[in-house]
């Protein structure tokens, strides 16, 4: 493969089905890549933070008619105009087999686009990913060791791999009902049992990745997805771009600072050696949020937002909390733990009785308008932080910032001021 294969995937364990055979379309070509002009711009990011949103109704008509109406780019509408420039310089093998409909997703190192199989009609998304980068190299090596080897209702799933010289297309499901928050906003309702649902599905999709030796390292709602629009839709995990495999019988000790600040675990922040109860320290804060519309840690200042995470200080103050179930802020707690010993497994999270229950014993008390509030409020607040920081910083460093991915430098740093207080 283009990306290489230098870690070692898990041997699969006696009791799991899994689904072990990816059809790759090797590269047989030119050593010239004459694709090389697809993608111009060098991002900074540790992994590319694509994300296949759901298109309104409108967004979806003109995504699908990428030509006027005599075939030729339309001169008015450009992203009529990308959509086609894109269409020409996809390697003739994936247009060979894929219509390209629509630009769906960008990060430093790929591109997502919404594709329809020629024969099936049947819609996908094509990840296309930067391999002659090596920051490019590590995302797709991270992403295919895992999802050549997962099968899971609540994972996304891979279809395909195509691979040319300097880049590889990864034919995937896609997911078209949106993140997990924009739903909730959108829904009207939600309660702790609606909640319980979530988490169920999240739940079951972290513990079967655990129980192959592959830790997520990067949870959190952006990269939780509907597969559909429905009412009815499951919960898929996606983006394994920062995911690690470990073989059975190791001890699943990882030693790389990554992650996404307001949802990175404790004893990453001090660079201590971790396992996969990262992951759960993730689920909690995304319970939290779940719940409240809030952060259970949030500040603008990274060494505040660190210092926050290291003491594990969270509240229940303000709206919603006091509707919410003690039997809830229960299961928070347990996963919300600093020591990593004490947190509760993906295993035993699912047995909590908030989970397992489906919150039978907590209030049907609709939580929307506060959580909605809540989600509105912050997201207008970012959009008002990033505005200030544009007309302050580079645009490099505003790019950076946006991609919001732990930096090694002020980790060490950080690591230096508050390892004696985190021990002590």
């Amino acid at each position: 493969m283009g990306c290489g294969t230098s870690k070692v995937l898990p041997e699969p364990p006696k009791d799991i089905q899994l689904d072990l055979v990816k059809k790759v379309e090797p590269y047989a070509g030119q050593k010239i890549d004459k694709y090389k002009h697809f993608i111009t711009d060098n991002g900074t990011s540790i992994k590319a933070d694509c994300k296949m949103h759901s298109l309104s109704p409108l967004q979806t008509a003109s995504n699908f008619c990428p030509n006027g109406p005599s075939g030729h780019p339309d001169p008015v509408d450009p992203r009529r105009n990308k959509v086609a420039k894109y269409r020409a310089k996809f390697d003739p093998r994936v247009t060979a087999k894929y219509d390209i409909k629509a630009l769906i997703g960008r990060g430093s190192f790929s591109r997502v686009v919404r594709v329809e199989h020629k024969s099936t009609k049947q819609p996908y998304a094509i990840k296309m990913i930067e391999t002659k980068y090596r920051e490019g190299r590590e995302v797709c090596e991270s992403e295919l060791n895992v999802l050549r080897r997962v099968r899971h209702t609540n994972i996304i799933q891979l279809i395909e791999v195509f691979e040319t010289q300097e880049r590889v297309y990864m034919v995937m499901e896609l997911a078209t009902g949106g993140e997990l928050f924009d739903r909730i906003i959108a829904k009207g309702s939600f309660t702790e049992r609606d909640a319980t649902r979530v988490l169920q599905m999240v739940l079951d999709g972290v513990k079967y990745l655990h129980t192959l030796g592959i830790t997520h390292r990067d949870l959190k709602p952006e990269n939780l997805l509907y597969y559909h629009p429905g009412a009815e839709s499951k919960i898929m995990i996606t983006d394994f771009g920062l995911a690690s495999t470990r073989k059975k019988g190791d001890e699943c000790l990882m030693k790389t600072t990554c992650g996404t600040p307001e949802y990175i675990a404790p004893e990453i922040l001090i660079r201590k050696p971790y396992t996969n109860a990262v992951d759960m320290w993730a689920v909690g804060v995304i319970s939290y949020i779940l719940l409240s519309g809030t952060m259970p840690f949030e500040d603008d200042n990274r060494t505040r937002l660190y210092r926050q995470i290291l003491k594990g200080k969270y509240s229940y103050s303000g709206e919603p909390w006091p509707s919410v179930s003690n039997l809830a802020k229960d299961f928070i707690d347990r996963v919300l733990t600093v020591d990593p010993n004490e947190r509760m497994s993906a295993s035993q999270a699912i047995k909590h009785p908030w989970i397992v229950t489906m919150a039978a014993s907590s209030s049907m008390k609709n939580l929307h308008r506060s959580i909605s509030q809540n989600l509105l409020k912050r997201a207008s607040s970012r959009c008002q932080s990033t505005k200030s920081a544009q007309s302050t910083r580079s645009s490099r460093s505003t790019k950076s910032n946006k991609s919001r991915r732990v930096r090694e430098r002020e980790l060490r740093e950080l690591n230096l001021r508050y390892k004696q207080q985190y021990n002590g």
